[in-house]
Formats: structure tokens, sequence, C-alpha cells
């Protein structure tokens, strides 16, 4: 099984040039210009960009959450995903309060094993670390080669743990060479302003926005940073909002510390205006919420400081009837926003063609530096001999309209609804299979394999 990709413009982290790819089997297998080899397909990327497959590793998919599960299963939001150019997802598995690690991604491998039509890998969400907990960190990261353990500074008593048991689990977490991710936002402050709000009749989508005010995320971001510190575990913040949480990352720089920072595509382009909407707010609730204009400002900046190193969507959709379940009350609004499919082309749309970003910073905040960060590079991340042949064949010069009618992520509305994209994806190559070509699936469910992952980067 062999494809040659002639006449393209490859882009990479580092590269951007004219070649032909030569794929066999499931690698890259020869890169070089006018290749004079035989091979069962071709494949004109005449005008066409390539770059590697993109890396989502902020996902929830089936995840139950608020009295309800979202949307996408792991077959519905993998497809989703494909069509989009990301071809591996890292999904999060949440350990119920009171039961094991195990038992959690049990779980979840039910739910994911045999269902997937791209490459997935978990983080494991540590919502109860005790003694037997901790005995379970070295079986996840060495027998299982999930790495990465997610925090929740947030969602007490369902989610949250306190500072005591996030220092334990960072220096356990430490000792074996994985990474602790963080929700970062004070928990308590915000249920306090919950419950003032409701108290005062105040109970629209706009309360949710004015529920989390910007300190309560970027205090937690810097408590956490210090507690990083203090343990010197590799430590990655997700989904940032804010100015003030990329300034918290930013002051942990002064003292020599590296903090990876994760921002999503929502929140590089849409701003909280949008909660004024009744109902229709809630189709925006998530949490930390949108933000200001001032804040996309400083998101796109510390992308380009490499202060944020890699945008994600944290997709968790929830249809409509679904997020009408907190109709008059925002605090019951199922928090999620679907994202999935539309993240490697608005970010192209948004940041590369108006000057945002290069070519190349998008590579690297889309695919690679997910990648070199979890444990997944050179296998993933880039296009270089002997790496996955996950390639995104790539039109900049397509326009089309996102709308729900169209997407093919399982949730009935879309956050981008008419929104105008330059750039689209032709073909995506999953392991040196064409899993999309021209809008159309070629592959069959259970071809997405699940990415045992190795130790995790404290550079990139």
């Amino acid at each position: 099984m062999s494809i040659l990709i002639k006449n393209g413009r490859i882009i990479t982290a580092s590269d951007d040039y004219q070649a032909d790819i030569l794929i066999k089997y499931d690698k890259v297998y020869m890169i070089g210009k006018n290749l004079q080899v035989q091979a069962k397909d071709i494949i004109d990327a005449s005008g066409m960009v390539i770059f590697p497959g993109g890396i989502d590793p902020h996902v929830h998919l089936d995840m139950p959450f608020m009295g309800t599960y979202s949307s996408d299963s792991h077959e519905t939001g993998t497809r989703a995903a494909l069509h989009g150019g990301t071809t591996t997802v890292i999904d999060f598995v949440l350990q119920t309060q009171g039961k094991s690690l195990r038992h959690a991604l049990e779980s979840w491998q039910g739910r994911s094993y045999g269902n997937c039509f791209g490459d997935y890998s978990f983080h494991m969400a540590v919502t109860d670390f005790n003694k037997n907990t901790k005995k379970e960190i070295a079986e996840m990261i060495e027998q299982e080669g999930i790495t990465s353990f997610k925090t929740f500074m947030a969602y007490k008593g369902a989610l949250m743990i306190d500072d005591g048991q996030m220092i334990d689990l960072m220096q356990e977490v430490k000792s074996r060479g994985g990474m602790v991710t963080v929700h970062a936002t004070n928990g308590d402050m915000i249920d306090k302003l919950i419950a003032k709000h409701r108290a005062e009749g105040k109970l629209s989508p706009l309360y949710h926005y004015l529920s989390q005010p910007e300190v309560t995320e970027a205090e937690a971001s810097a408590r956490f940073t210090d507690m990083a510190h203090y343990t010197g575990v590799p430590a990655y913040i997700v989904h940032m909002t804010c100015e003030g949480a990329v300034n918290a990352v930013r002051e942990a720089t002064f003292r020599n510390q590296k903090v990876f920072g994760e921002t999503c595509i929502q929140y590089l382009i849409l701003d909280a205006s949008l909660y004024e909407q009744d109902p229709d707010g809630a189709k925006w609730v998530m949490s930390p919420p949108l933000r200001e204009k001032k804040d996309q400002a400083a998101l796109w900046a510390a992308i380009n400081q490499g202060i944020v190193q890699v945008v994600a969507t944290d997709h968790c959709p929830f249809n409509w009837k679904q997020k009408m379940m907190g109709k008059g009350d925002f605090s019951k609004i199922p928090n999620g926003h679907p994202a999935i499919e539309n993240r490697m082309e608005l970010l192209w749309s948004e940041g590369v063609e108006k000057g945002k970003i290069s070519a190349n910073k998008y590579v690297e905040v889309t695919s690679t530096n997910a990648a070199k960060i979890f444990g997944m590079y050179p296998k993933k991340g880039c296009i270089a001999p002997g790496s996955d042949a996950d390639l995104v064949i790539f039109d900049p010069n397509k326009k089309h309209v996102i709308s729900a009618e169209t997407h093919h992520m399982n949730v009935d509305y879309s956050g981008y609804e008419g929104w105008e994209v330059k750039g689209k994806c032709r073909q995506v190559i999953l392991r040196g299979k064409v899993a999309i070509d021209e809008g159309k699936v070629k592959i069959k469910k259970g071809y997405g394999e699940f990415v045992k992952r190795g130790k995790v980067s404290k550079v990139v």
C-alpha cells in the first residue's frame, strides 16, 4: 500500500517548501522534489498546502456531566475531527470520587474501543487523590501510556481537589515522569458568586459570565504555577482565556519556570457579548466563559511570544434540548461548546490569513507542540520519514460557510453559524489511508487506534 503526493507546499513547525511525499503502509517513507517512484495511488496537490494532522489535546466525548452526557460519542466526535483535519484527540477520563482510576479507565475504554475513526489517547482526571490512587499513578504511566493527569480547582463535591491533594499528586506524578494539567479557576469564589446572583434572581446566561470574572482564573493560575514550582512537576494549564491567566504564566518565567499554556479557538475569536442573548447565550456557556476583546489580543500575543503553546477546543457539545435544562437558571446549563471540527479551518482563516500568526506557528499550536508536550513526537506532529503518515491536504483559497446543517458533529447548532472561512481540508490521511476525501469518509469505524504515550516534555 503506497501513496505518492505530488507538487504540494509542505508546511511544518520549522519549514515551508515544495516537495513530493511518498507514503508506504502507515508511515512517511520519503520526501523529495520530483520523486520518480512507483506508488499505488497518486494525489496531485498542486496549489495545496500539506501539514501534519491536527492534534486536539482537549476533548470530552460521551462525557457524563451535569446530569447528562456530551452529545458526541467517540464515533461521531473522532469522525467530525477528521473532517476538520484533526487526526488525533486526547480525551479525558474522569475518576469518580470514591472509586479507582482503573474503574474510570475501563468505563472510557468500554465506550471508545472499536468505535473511533481517528486516533485517540487519554488524560486521567484525578478527582479523589488518596493512598490508593497514589499507587495507581505508576500503573497508568508505565502500563497504560497515560502520562498526564488533570486536576480541577473548581466543581467542589464532584471534580475539585484541594491544594493539599494537589501537592501530593504533583510530587507523585513528578517522581514517575508524568505531567499535571489543571482547570485553573477559583471554585469557592465562583460558587459564592453563583449563589449571590441566583438569590438576586439574576438567572440569564449573562450571569454565567459574571459569576466567573477574570480574577477567578488569574488567581487560580498563579496559585497552580506556585505549587508546580514548589514541587518541580511539569505543568500545563488548559483552556486559558484571559490576560490575567497569561500574565500568571508570564510571571512564572521570571523565575526560570516553564509552565505550558493552552487556549481554545473560541477564546481567540468569540467574546462575552454573546451572553447578552437570552436564551441563545446558552450556546456559549462554558467554563471558563468567553472573555473580552482585550483578552483575545492578549492570547494572540501570547501565542506569538511562546507563552501559549497549544490551541485546542475543549470540545464538549450538548444539543439545544440539553442546554435548555438550564432555561431560566444559568447555573443548570450544561457547560460546553462544539468545535472539534472547526478548529483547524477557523485558526487558519482567522490566524494565518489575517496575519496574526505565521503558517509555521499554526502547525506548532495545532499539532507539533501537543505531540512534543504529551509524548507522541515524532510519531505524531511532524512530516518526516518514519513518522505516522497523518497528513492534511489543504486548499488555502477555498471559501465556505460554517453551519449546523453541514457540519458532522452530533449537535444541532453551531457556535459559528454563518461564519465564512477561507481554507478547507481537501483530503485527510490517517496512518497512510485516505480517511476523508472531498468530504467523504473513506475509512470504517474502529480504524482509530489508541496511542500509548511516552514520558512528557518539560520543553518544546
